[in-house]
């Protein structure tokens, strides 16, 4: 049975540092690697500092997530610093919550986009912030020189500027912004194992209401949205719309520095090699394009119905392990329980898993 989104007493979330990823970036492997391999000499240079600042994070986000958090139940409590393009967080405090907008669009953005992702959670789903608990939204701008990735490292956002060539700077997305901050809810959550399916549906979820958290700011209904994660984020000149499709994966990008868009819409296509902990950056378009199946479907607000399934899904069904078939048997159920057996809710969400080929 479904718990009451009120309901005070529900199970306590998973502690921290239980079950996620060593550090969620949002430019893959897959991705990185291929820039290496075909980029110029400044390309190759701007990556490698990338993956070494990046890596100094791993290993980092159990201790980092015990540490005291600053709590504000029922209140959005925002914070942005200022790197200096230097590598120590958080930085200069630049802006806290109600504070002056900043002649930096950076700050802005960053800040409205916590804003943003906080508000999705809150009013459509009842949940007091990325833990449930009030965790301030704290993020970090301008991290290192011609940093390339954006991050969630377990307790915080952390942004790059890009390097102009190749990516713009990475608070431009606020649906990149609402991906990131949702692994911080699939931490405290589900906390599916960054490995295999498992970590397949955990960038899946991210992308899924990160694409949310965009639909919403923007009032657009399951038709008008573009269901593209990235948009904007790749720069002039690079031949490709996005990061990741959800209506179409595999068609966000084809360029000759970033590789092709690796991601399949079908289970007989996943990718099972070892590389990117199984795949999780590739393999997640498959349940990312049910979700957008499930949606168009159902219409309207996909946040309302399917996207209200999904968040109960993660919250209260699945375990750090699950599968693609877990999560649409799973989906399928709090769907006739939200909205009757053999609903249109739940005949759309059971037909877009049967289409992916994850159900007969």
């Amino acid at each position: 049975m479904i718990s009451s989104q009120n309901e005070t007493a529900r199970t306590p979330s998973r502690p921290q540092g239980t079950h996620i990823c060593p550090i969620c970036c949002i430019i893959p492997p897959h991705m990185s690697d291929h820039i290496l391999k075909h980029g110029d000499e400044k390309m190759q240079t701007w990556m490698m500092e990338t993956i070494r600042r990046s890596e100094q994070f791993q290993g980092r986000r159990e201790v980092i997530g015990n540490f005291a958090l600053a709590l504000s139940p029922g209140e959005k409590r925002r914070t942005v610093y200022d790197a200096r393009k230097r590598e120590t967080l958080p930085g200069k405090l630049v802006r806290s919550e109600g504070g002056r907008k900043s002649r930096d669009v950076a700050v802005n953005e960053a800040y409205d986009g916590a804003g943003a992702t906080y508000d999705l959670y809150h009013d459509v789903f009842e949940r007091n912030s990325i833990d449930d608990q009030g965790l301030r939204m704290d993020s970090t701008i301008h991290y290192g020189v011609q940093y390339d990735n954006a991050f969630w490292n377990g307790n915080q956002m952390v942004y790059g500027d890009g390097d102009g060539r190749l990516f713009n700077r990475f608070t431009i997305a606020i649906d990149v912004i609402g991906h990131e901050l949702t692994h911080g809810v699939v931490q405290y959550e589900a906390g599916l194992i960054y490995q295999g399916e498992s970590g397949a549906l955990n960038e899946s979820f991210a992308d899924v209401f990160g694409s949310l958290v965009k639909q919403r700011s923007l009032n657009q209904t399951v038709d008008q949205a573009d269901w593209l994660i990235g948009a904007g984020l790749l720069a002039p000149g690079i031949q490709g719309v996005a990061l990741r499709s959800l209506k179409e994966p595999g068609t966000a990008y084809d360029d000759p520095m970033l590789g092709k868009d690796p991601q399949p819409a079908h289970y007989s296509s996943r990718y099972r090699g070892s590389q990117d902990s199984g795949g999780v950056h590739i393999n997640s378009g498959i349940p990312n394009h049910a979700f957008y199946l499930a949606a168009m479907e159902v219409g309207g607000f996909a946040w309302e119905k399917v996207g209200k399934v999904w968040y109960i899904t993660l919250r209260d069904v699945l375990r750090s392990r699950a599968s693609f078939s877990k999560a649409a048997d799973a989906t399928i159920s709090v769907a006739g329980q939200l909205y009757g057996q053999s609903s249109h809710e739940q005949t759309a969400i059971r037909k877009a898993w049967q289409t992916v080929g994850v159900i007969e």
